[in-house]
């Protein structure tokens, strides 16, 4: 190689160095500022709803004197833009305060309840997948035939009935009737005491630990709440699948790859599906990310002992620091799926690159 093409060759590398980095500054850019805005949001929203948070502390009955050294001690006394520092200083450190309804620290009580809700929204995702990804590209295939009218009604249904309906009648159907889930809640009490979680994931720990009962008691009452989120995300990735797909079978090399006498299964799953695969992750992680924030009327009807139930159950308590760590925390898994999601796109889709 002459030195001319080295130069050149080195020249590219930069380029693409420089291009990276650009890229990387951009995206800790955005995340910085959008979890700022979500502290913002939060801050702001802890300040004008009218519950006072020493009241929430002391009671409504406690001495004057106690409650202004109480303010003073928390920073209520203090401007707003000097609080919103100490509030954004507390939050880097995973510093919510203490909740008033459980006296444990806010962080410690959700690292003990998310993993309830990201095995049900794991699982919810898997089931929308596996299901809304082939029902999609057959809808696609088949287009305005009977599976295509069925695709589009599963997915009407899935965005207009609320999910809390469909669970209070899953319940009654499935609980009630036929008796072939187990109660609202997370385990039998019969296994609360025998049964000592690894990772806050019941399936994996029951697993691991070959406690095989405790899996099929876990499945149980997990199963009928992950199906309805299930439900949820298959009529979003079904529908975005569907759209995708028609988009792919109309390209020209769909029409170059029949003209060269491939088959049909090939042409479909092997060319259309797998160039329409790189939007899709981003449409599961999006999927995924919904749920993990829209599980709050899951868990309350299945009195599933996750973050959505714990932000409820503070709300009805007027425990605000407890409110506003779970929001913060499912916005920022929120922001880091979003991000990741575009991280990942960009790195499948070849236009990108080349960009």
């Amino acid at each position: 190689m002459s030195v001319a093409e080295n130069q050149v060759a080195a020249g590219r590398g930069s380029a693409r160095a420089v291009a990276i980095l650009s890229s990387l500054g951009r995206f800790l850019v955005i995340a910085v500022t959008t979890y700022l805005g979500l502290l913002a949001v939060t801050f702001f929203i802890g300040r004008v709803i009218p519950i006072d948070p020493v009241l929430a502390v002391l009671g409504d009955r406690a001495p004057t004197a106690v409650v202004e050294r109480t303010r003073r001690e928390m920073g209520l006394d203090l401007p707003w833009i000097e609080q919103f520092y100490l509030y954004v200083k507390a939050a880097l450190r995973g510093d919510f305060g203490t909740s008033v309804l459980t006296t444990n620290p806010v962080m410690s009580d959700i690292r003990r309840v998310f993993p309830a809700t990201i095995e049900l929204a794991t699982l919810g995702t898997i089931i929308g997948a596996v299901i809304g990804v082939p029902l999609g590209v057959l809808a696609a295939v088949k287009r305005g035939s009977l599976i295509d009218q069925v695709a589009r009604i599963v997915g009407l249904i899935g965005y207009s009935v609320p999910i809390f309906w469909l669970g209070l009648l899953g319940l009654v159907l499935f609980y009630a009737k036929l008796q072939w889930i187990a109660f609202p809640a997370r385990l039998d009490v019969v296994f609360e005491y025998t049964f000592t979680p690894i990772t806050g994931f019941y399936l994996l720990d029951a697993a691991i630990q070959g406690q095989w009962d405790v899996f099929y008691d876990a499945w149980r009452h997990i199963v009928l709440p992950a199906a309805l989120l299930g439900y949820l995300s298959l009529a979003y990735i079904s529908r975005m699948t569907r759209s995708f797909m028609l988009n792919e079978l109309a390209q020209e090399y769909i029409v170059a790859a029949r003209a060269k006498g491939l088959s049909e299964s090939r042409i479909i799953w092997g060319h259309a599906l797998r160039n329409a695969a790189v939007p899709m992750v981003t449409v599961i992680a999006l999927s995924y990310a919904n749920l993990l924030e829209g599980s709050v009327l899951t868990e309350t009807v299945f009195s599933w002992p996750g973050i959505g139930l714990y932000i409820t159950n503070s709300l009805q308590n007027a425990d605000m620091n407890a409110v506003l760590g779970g929001t913060i925390a499912i916005g920022s898994v929120f922001i880091a799926i979003n991000l990741f999601s575009d991280l990942l796109y960009r790195l499948l889709d070849p236009r990108t690159k080349a960009g």
